[in-house]
């Protein structure tokens, strides 16, 4: 066995060790699935949205890049007919504090709440935020987006389509 380890050599050995060690995360389906009740108590459905490109939008009250971003997402969502939005508050902070902050933020798109105890199912943890992800009007990923994004990066992506 021993030998055989150092026939790898020590960089490969690096690289087993990291494969052991980080645990494998289930590849996020072509078509995701996203149904969640929003703070106002409606329910929001991504299949309903089929024929439209829509926007997943994953943000948190404490993160400066994401209420940065969200203008912009409103603002694109607000101009674009063909374009829906879900921001989804990856923050673990009560309800009412989520829509005090909305309040204070507003958007046109809706808003639902997902703690890290109860991630949404068909979407990869974000690994940063914000983190986004374009769905396209068939219901597939077109593009995930890590970091914040602008108006011009979503038209740059759904113009690409």
């Amino acid at each position: 066995m021993i030998s055989a380890l150092r026939k790898l050599g020590f960089t490969s050995l690096i690289f087993v060790a990291l494969a052991v060690a980080i645990p494998a995360q289930a590849a996020m389906p072509e078509k995701p699935t996203l149904k969640v009740v929003t703070i106002d108590g409606k329910t929001f459905d991504l299949a309903a949205e089929r024929g439209k490109w829509v926007i997943v939008n994953y943000w948190a009250t404490w993160c400066v890049p994401c209420i940065k971003e969200m203008p912009d997402i409103s603002h694109f969502v607000a101009t674009h007919k063909n374009v829906a939005a879900i921001g989804l508050a990856f923050d673990d902070s009560e309800p009412a504090d989520i829509k005090a902050f909305v309040a204070k933020h507003p958007v046109v798109y809706p808003i639902a709440q997902v703690t890290m105890d109860k991630p949404v199912k068909d979407f990869d943890e974000p690994r940063g935020l914000p983190t986004t992800w374009l769905i396209d009007p068939q219901g597939k990923v077109a593009k995930p987006f890590v970091g914040p994004v602008t108006s011009s990066m979503l038209a740059a992506a759904i113009g690409a389509k």
